[in-house]
């Protein structure tokens, strides 16, 4: 089993099939200043250029080990084509929807012609048939994306998203199914280009913003069709505190459930998900990679891999000010586990 290769390895492991050790990697934004700088592809500028978006990405699976390339650094690309407007950020800050194309009500409500031709969709798609072509056939492609319920808030405001919710059900509704489409037809592209897993960050399905009950009967059944209807291994990340919902993101079909270090126990996850879904996180992105030191990233990598966590990750997005021999120690963390 050892000439396992990456791919096979992290697909079995969200699969919930035998491997030979845990495969440690980000399914959320690897884009980090110190690789920026190390390989001449820096922010904002990576996020519509095909060539070094491929570039940055691969750089964290080159020089700090992580065992997959995930593709793109920001949760707006689908927003962005489907009117939404974006500021592109900054080097060490990611891209952020600032207005919103359905604010009031859903009058116009549209997809546009060519949804895959659209804003920076295509320079996404490129960036994964450069990064197939460069890694090779045994090297996982992880596609990132914000998901329909994230999606849905940024077509309509958040504010308006939540009134919605509980006023205007209809609108809710609508929004939700009109943005679960869009996702489904983006994802399938990513997969068509190359990418091996699709990785789904929702984080305005947290228990945050949307109460556990409005989770179980509106955003599951939105996931679920989401899941279904995309041909690859799926990964769902949600922020926060998830503990009140686990229980039904288990049930939305995806292979792996990506959550931060704020669930607690790893065991306790684990035990909830049973064989509906894989576990993959949960090392801190603000206070344990970021921060380090490299002692604490460790016994907190082992302490997950103790507890049974099935693919060793960030808890959350890479910060950009995180050095590359933190992300290393992460890695260290997990091969001296099997040493």
């Amino acid at each position: 089993m050892s000439d396992m290769t990456l791919k096979e390895r992290l697909i079995n492991a969200l699969e919930g099939k035998t491997v030979d050790k845990v495969p440690v990697c980000s399914v959320t934004q690897t884009g980090i200043v110190e690789l920026m700088d190390e390989v001449g592809a820096p922010w904002p500028e990576a996020h519509s250029d095909a060539g070094l978006m491929a570039k940055l990405a691969i750089a964290n699976h080159e020089l700090s080990g992580l065992e997959a390339v995930r593709v793109p650094y920001c949760l707006t690309v689908l927003a962005q084509a489907m009117g939404c407007e974006v500021n592109m950020g900054t080097k060490n800050r990611q891209p952020s929807v600032t207005a919103h194309p359905y604010p009031k009500d859903l009058g116009g409500l549209k997809m546009p012609d060519n949804l895959l031709g659209t804003g920076r969709i295509p320079v996404v798609l490129e960036a994964i048939k450069i990064i197939r072509e460069k890694v090779g056939p045994d090297v996982p492609v992880v596609g990132g994306m914000e998901g329909p319920v994230t999606l849905a808030s940024d077509l309509s405001s958040v504010k308006s998203f939540m009134k919605w919710s509980i006023k205007k059900p209809d609108l809710f509704e609508q929004i939700l199914d009109f943005a679960a489409e869009a996702t489904v037809v983006y994802a399938n592209a990513m997969v068509e280009a190359g990418a091996d897993i699709i990785s789904v960050a929702d984080p305005v399905a947290s228990p945050d913003l949307m109460s556990p009950d409005t989770f179980k009967t509106e955003l599951e059944p939105r996931l679920q069709k989401f899941s279904s209807g995309v041909s690859s291994v799926t990964v769902l990340h949600v922020c926060g505190n998830v503990n009140p919902i686990l229980d039904y993101m288990a049930d939305c079909g995806f292979e792996g459930l990506s959550v931060e270090e704020k669930i607690g126990s790893v065991k306790k996850a684990k035990e909830v998900l049973g064989t509906r879904a894989r576990l993959v996180g949960n090392i801190s992105s603000p206070f344990t990679l970021l921060p380090g030191p490299v002692d604490k990233i460790k016994a907190e990598s082992r302490q997950a891999l103790e507890d049974g966590v099935d693919v060793l990750a960030p808890g959350c997005g890479i910060a950009p000010m995180t050095p590359v021999a933190n992300i290393k120690a992460m890695v260290e963390a997990r091969d001296e586990y099997y040493a």
